[in-house]
């Protein structure tokens, strides 16, 4: 949904019904009423009585009017347009977080455009740069790489950044992100609870942050319970989705059935349902041979053929929280003693059949 805002300009173009292009004065003209006027009506129609503001809004509508918003904001450098950059719009979880972006731009009147790196630090690095020079308000994104130059040039050029799903220990930048140690701790946890001594986690590229601490947070885990680190047995993917997932399935039914691990925890739920689906094609039946927990609690998860357990974010929230951060950053304007908060929500596991029933 777009929306926007009135604001003070009397060179607007528009555009008639008959697709010739018509400015204020055509309709100061079919009015009958001065530019002036029109501009109020436009921009301050609390100064205008409400005769001539019906007579001029009659002549907008028969003149087919149309406000060149993006004629304005060239004039006054920014837009009403803030953007989020995506890591990988096929997640559901991102979709989720852009909802909740765009329930808070919406309730201040601007637009969101949403990009999709796709995990591409070239794509990414591209769409940064276009959103600079159409000067969108500000930039929400969550990385492939927080050590991205233009994360810092931005801000420094006037374009607020606010990093999502992630956080930078330099505090360099406001960010919103969920406690990702607390969760793999969370998930490895869970199943230790049941009884499993022998876990696997699924989840790659290794360069993804939040792999990285999920991972961190399984281990922390099984060291806390006196078990070695080699009982973690770590299934690497190239991408977290459901088709390494389905990959990691036939590579942990090829174990022998004596060291197979008895539970898997995933970096995300994509992976998690592609796990779920092979090990039931193969034969091992959930959570009687393998117990499973994803992570992001995505709707899908709770609709599969096996309910999966997995570690809740709130991802609207999330969203809705990051862009109130960059609106306040924004509001505050280039150089000013702005102070950047680091918010980091805490996640929850919601057990389900995947795990449910095991030993």
């Amino acid at each position: 949904m777009y929306r926007f805002k009135r604001h003070s300009s009397d060179e607007v173009q528009v555009s008639s019904r008959s697709g010739h292009s018509a400015s204020v004065k055509d309709v100061a003209a079919a009015a009958g009423v001065s530019l002036g006027t029109v501009s109020n009506v436009l921009n301050r129609p609390e100064r205008v009585s409400a005769p001539t503001r019906d007579r001029v809004e009659r002549a907008m509508v028969e003149l087919g009017f149309v406000r060149n918003e993006s004629a304005r904001q060239l004039r006054v450098g920014s837009s009403l347009t803030i953007a989020y950059v995506m890591l990988d719009a096929a997640n559901p979880f991102f979709t989720d977080v852009a909802q909740g972006i765009e329930e808070t731009a919406e309730k201040a009147d601007l637009s969101v455009f949403s990009c999709n790196s796709q995990n591409q630090p070239r794509r990414e690095a591209a769409y940064l740069s276009r959103l600079e020079q159409q000067r969108v308000q500000g930039v929400l994104i969550t990385p492939v790489d927080l050590d991205q130059p233009l994360l810092d040039a931005l801000p420094r050029r006037g374009t607020p950044v606010v990093i999502v799903d992630r956080t930078r220990e330099t505090g360099t930048h406001c960010s919103v992100a969920v406690d990702d140690v607390l969760g793999g701790a969370l998930a490895a946890q869970h199943l230790l609870d049941l009884g499993h001594d022998r876990i696997a986690f699924v989840g790659g590229p290794e360069s993804i942050g939040q792999v990285r601490d999920r991972r961190r947070g399984a281990e922390r885990a099984l060291v806390e319970a006196g078990l070695p680190a080699d009982r973690l047995v770590v299934l690497r993917t190239a991408s977290l989705t459901v088709a390494e997932g389905r990959g990691a399935g036939e590579r942990l039914a090829g174990f022998p059935s004596r060291t197979r691990p008895t539970a898997a925890m995933c970096a995300n739920d994509l992976l998690a349902l592609g796990l779920l689906q092979q090990c039931v094609t193969l034969g091992l039946a959930v959570p009687d041979d393998v117990a499973i927990v994803g992570y992001d609690d995505i709707e899908f998860a709770a609709a599969a053929a096996v309910p999966l357990s997995s570690v809740s974010q709130p991802r609207r929230q999330l969203g809705a929280r990051a862009a109130e951060l960059l609106l306040e950053e924004s509001a505050a304007g280039p150089g000013a003693n702005h102070e950047h908060q680091q918010v980091l929500f805490t996640p929850e596991l919601v057990a389900r059949a995947s795990t449910r029933g095991s030993h």
